[in-house]
């Protein structure tokens, strides 16, 4: 049932074998809607919560090109940016040429 509503919907969820990790803080309404496009697409992520983790933020940082905001989304251990990126990676069609590279 739920392999002919993936099919219907356009999601392919095999097809990811990308390495993906977003860092994020849980109420932040960009984290949530990134999640939300990556769930859509069916990937299993690895989540860093970072609220009020002072050390966790600056690695991040540090992985970010010096990017201090949330979230920030990194495949295949590739910088993408943030939630606006990643829709606009998606938007583009870009992002799922992305996620189908094993990591």
């Amino acid at each position: 049932m739920l392999n002919k509503l993936n099919a219907l919907l356009g999601r392919r969820p095999e097809a990811v074998k990308a390495n993906v990790e977003i860092y994020t803080w849980q109420t932040c309404p960009y984290c949530i809607r990134a999640k939300m496009l990556l769930r859509w697409k069916g990937v299993n992520f690895t989540e860093y919560k970072i609220d009020g983790d002072g050390a966790a933020r600056v690695r991040m940082a540090e992985r970010a090109n010096g990017r201090r905001t949330v979230p920030q989304i990194f495949i295949n251990n590739q910088h993408v940016g943030g939630c606006d990126d990643l829709y606009a990676l998606d938007r583009a069609g870009k992002l799922d040429a992305l996620l189908s590279q094993a990591g």
